[in-house]
């Protein structure tokens, strides 16, 4: 399942995040692989969602990176 909801983001380790855009990717390269091959996807908006979901698992952990890299204010 691709969908992840942001709430659900927000409480994954970054293991979790790092497994979940690894398997996403491995899917999103399978259903790249089907296209290029010829046939037509089962189901042509699951390569956005898809895409979309990693976009966001990015966002999330680029958020975390930031928040740890914060500087204190003098």
């Amino acid at each position: 399942m691709a969908i992840i909801k942001p709430n659900a983001l927000k409480t994954m380790t970054d293991k979790e995040l790092d497994k979940k855009e690894d398997e996403l990717r491995l899917e999103l390269a399978k259903e790249n692989g089907k296209i290029s091959i010829g046939s037509v996807p089962e189901n042509s908006g699951r390569i956005r969602e898809i895409k979309k979901t990693i976009a966001r698992i990015l966002t999330r952990k680029n958020q975390k990176t930031a928040v740890t890299k914060e500087k204190p204010k003098k």
